[in-house]
């Protein structure tokens, strides 16, 4: 199964990543753009790069991602979610490795609403005494 394409989908936060990985050269293409060029944090690269690189992967794959929604953060993790999704596709041997990393687990934490009544999600009117 080495020779076939990989997918899989990421989430964080409101963001959303399909990402595409087939056997290469470690050529990245994020939305038509280089890793450096749409992710200019070297932390969040080496964060995008860790999935590849526990499971000594870097340098292997060529990645395709398009990404949506949400901020830089928020898509980073998500292209992390997706990436550590596509190689345990491809081996069910990484799965251990990956999962005591905490790369397969979906940070569910988001934005919490507004609720009515209030200014924002929590915040309270200012209190008067008279």
């Amino acid at each position: 199964m080495a020779d076939a394409n990989l997918h899989a989908i990421g989430r964080r936060k409101e963001a959303v990543c399909r990402v595409y990985l087939r056997p290469g050269s470690g050529k990245w293409e994020i939305n038509g753009r280089a890793l450096g060029d749409y992710f200019p944090r070297p932390t969040l690269v080496s964060s995008i790069q860790l999935p590849l690189s526990a499971t000594d992967n870097l340098g292997k794959w060529d990645v395709m991602a398009n990404l949506n929604g949400g901020g830089v953060t928020g898509q980073a993790g998500a292209l992390r979610l997706a990436i550590a999704r596509a190689l345990v596709k491809q081996d069910e041997t990484y799965k251990p490795k990956l999962r005591e990393l905490g790369l397969l687990t979906r940070d569910a934490r988001a934005v919490e609403r507004k609720k009515p009544g209030r200014p924002k999600a929590r915040k309270r009117f200012q209190f008067s005494k008279r």
